[in-house]
Order: structure tokens, then C-alpha cells, then sequence
């Protein structure tokens, strides 16, 4: 993954520094600077600006260090489940109890 060099279109995984949950969004630029790294900066498929927003105070882009990881695959709307329970946090103990209720009915 480190060797691995990001890209324009990637989707990337990264934490930014006072913020708990990690965020899923492509890259649209990278700089590549001449002692062979390289920032980025990400923004989400259905947002209408970058992400500069979201970054820590006075942050411009990612650096190789805020990324945890990479998508393989996507499922679309998927962000909206963890939106949703953020906002709502009765829907979040609906869901627990349902996965736990699942749980319990499909044992062997």
C-alpha cells in the first residue's frame, strides 16, 4: 500500500487530525512535489466543492500520512446509513437492535 503511489480518480480513506470518523472520498488533484512526495486533494462524488472544508485548520491537502486506506469497490448511498445515524442517534440504536436481533435469530 505505502509503495503504491494515489492517484487522480482514487478513493481514498483518511483521518484528519481532531475528527473520529474516517472519510471516503476520491482524489481530484495531486501534487507531486520534486523530493518524491506527493499531496492531494479529495472530494466527494456527490459535493459540490473539494473537501478543504473538512481538512484541519489551515489545511490545504492530504500528505500520504492522513490516508488509511483504499476503496476496491464502492456501493453507492452506503455514507448515507452513517450520516443518518450520526443525525439521528434513535436510528443508530434501531439498527444496532436489528443487527443484534438478526444475530440472534440466524445462530446454529
Amino acid at each position: 500500500f505505502q509503495e503504491d503511489p494515489i492517484r487522480t480518480g482514487d478513493i481514498t480513506v483518511f483521518k484528519i487530525e481532531g475528527r473520529d470518523i474516517p472519510i471516503v472520498h476520491r482524489v481530484i488533484k495531486v501534487h507531486e512535489l520534486q523530493n518524491g512526495t506527493s499531496k492531494f486533494l479529495t472530494k466527494g462524488d456527490n459535493n459540490q466543492v473539494d473537501d478543504r472544508g473538512l481538512y484541519a485548520p489551515g489545511q490545504l491537502w492530504l500528505a500520504r500520512k492522513d490516508v488509511v486506506g483504499r476503496a476496491k469497490g464502492f456501493v453507492p448511498y452506503v455514507g448515507m446509513v452513517t450520516i443518518l445515524m450520526n443525525d439521528y442517534p434513535k436510528f443508530k440504536y434501531a439498527v444496532l437492535a436489528g443487527l443484534g436481533f438478526f444475530v440472534l435469530l440466524h445462530r446454529e
